[in-house]
């Protein structure tokens, strides 16, 4: 593949006068404009985005259009613009994809960001600083826009309207993703985890997006959605009928062949573990709820020793189930017997500390209330879930084992 490109930085509109060898400033965000047959509106919205930038952006930025085949006069119009434009360059692609376009530039970038948005500018730039911010910052691993979230405003045909959010949904029911709008054309991540995604995307067209998102959410990535004003462009030259095709091809391979990418710039997490928190900790906030119901209606009839050893007992079994199937991937008979009876042993570390703490309440106050309790249950709790967690994953549920 050729790739040829253009890089140009203008006079410097501050008070001293740019030197022609001046390197241009690292750029903290990079902004890739892929383009297709677009000269007769590229002039005007690369000039829009460019004053929006120098007058909003606080950070250091660059904007890229990337050429990807095009066959009328884009390239002659994109290097011009990257001539006489200061922190803009050109690129050109001799094969045809929008997906291709955005990995060959984000693959080669240098910035701490990277971005990208459609030449129609059909997405309000106000929504660019909300979306590019938390990466910056380090909040957040990648950022969307999301027309589908109920503060945006859209104005869109409803066959259009009615063809997203059918493949939205497809997207949550089948591929159980969480994120409400995958195609939206407004979408940034921290460079490195960009990079690191790159190899696990397959497509280099249109369902790169939703690819995009299906490998970081596998990869236990924190996605931030920013809801975003958007107007439908009536000369999109996109194939709606020809995508939806493309995308349901996708959709099938993405779901045959589930593969976790690994994510080099997190080296604070073990192998699998990002994965396996999200999951853990919704089923650990339903079972503590549940304990905290059960423990308070055995508390009279039982009193509390009791009570707290059969709540912990039940929601134990439930918590058990949950994990293996959910947080663990296992199903079936196989091991079963044995996940139970160890995952028992792993339950007697909490219930020696809530008895710890429930001991420790009766000597520090003569008739301790339900509240104190069960806050006592839950400080304690807090110490177990932590064991319980490592314990399960490091022995109960350990993939050697598994293997073995």
């Amino acid at each position: 593949m050729n790739v040829s490109a253009l890089s140009t930085v203008g006079d410097d509109p501050g008070p001293r006068e740019a030197l022609a060898d001046d390197p241009p400033p690292h750029p903290v965000v990079e902004i890739v404009v892929p383009v297709y047959n677009e000269a007769h509106v590229l002039e005007g919205s690369i000039r829009t985005l460019h004053r929006y930038l120098a007058d909003h952006l606080p950070w250091a930025w660059r904007i890229t259009i990337a050429d990807n085949a095009s066959t009328d006069g884009t390239f002659v119009v994109a290097r011009q613009l990257a001539t006489e434009l200061p922190q803009v360059a050109a690129v050109h692609l001799d094969r045809k994809g929008r997906g291709l376009a955005l990995k060959t530039v984000w693959a080669g970038s240098d910035a701490d960001v990277v971005a990208y948005m459609d030449v129609d500018l059909s997405t309000d730039l106000d929504a660019l600083l909300p979306l590019v911010a938390p990466l910056v910052s380090g909040h957040s691993d990648l950022a969307t826009g999301s027309r589908l979230d109920g503060r945006s405003r859209v104005v869109r045909g409803p066959k259009r309207e009615l063809i997203s959010r059918c493949y939205n949904t497809l997207l949550h029911v089948v591929l159980r993703m969480r994120v409400r709008d995958a195609q939206c054309g407004f979408k940034a991540g921290r460079r490195p985890t960009i990079q690191a995604l790159l190899p696990a995307v397959q497509d280099n067209g249109w369902f790169f997006d939703t690819e995009l998102l299906v490998a970081a959410e596998r990869a236990g990535l924190r996605i931030h959605e920013v809801p975003v004003d958007w107007v439908d462009d009536p000369d999109s030259r996109v194939d709606v009928w020809r995508t939806a095709v493309e995308d349901l091809k996708g959709v099938w391979r993405v779901l045959r062949h589930r593969r976790v990418p690994e994510i080099g710039d997190r080296p604070d997490l073990p192998e699998g573990m990002a994965g396996q928190l999200a999951p853990f900790a919704s089923i650990g906030v339903v079972c503590t709820l549940l304990y905290v119901i059960g423990f308070n209606v055995l508390r009279d009839p039982l009193g509390p020793w009791w009570a707290n050893a059969v709540a912990l007992t039940a929601t134990m079994v439930l918590n058990t189930a949950a994990n293996r199937r959910f947080t663990f991937g296992r199903r079936g008979r196989e091991d079963r017997t044995r996940h139970f009876v160890e995952a028992g042993a792993v339950w007697l570390v909490g219930l020696v500390a809530s008895s710890v703490a429930l001991g420790v309440v009766d000597l520090l106050v003569d008739l301790p209330g339900a509240l104190l309790q069960t806050a006592a249950l839950l400080a304690a709790g807090a110490v177990a879930t932590v064991v319980r967690f490592v314990g399960l994953r490091s022995w109960v549920f350990h993939p050697e084992r598994a293997a073995r």
